[in-house]
């Protein structure tokens, strides 16, 4: 268990900072998170919906409101 912790620690401290001339490579839109904000948008309305009775991604509660 400690050599893959030790392979991994060690890798990261071989991590040089992103260039100026590389951010470029790193700021394409195929490279976010969310590529396409429209379909994120949606992605998240439609967990929203069928999540209501939780709360979607970001609320706590929700439901029908009955106590």
């Amino acid at each position: 268990m400690t050599v893959p912790l030790a392979l991994v620690c060690s890798a990261c401290v071989t991590i040089e900072p992103v260039q100026p001339w590389q951010r470029g490579d790193l700021a394409r839109a195929e490279m976010a998170f969310e590529p396409d904000p429209v379909q994120a948008a949606y992605r998240r309305h439609v967990e929203f919906s069928k999540e209501a009775a939780s709360g979607g991604a970001t609320l706590s509660g929700g439901g029908c409101g009955c106590n």
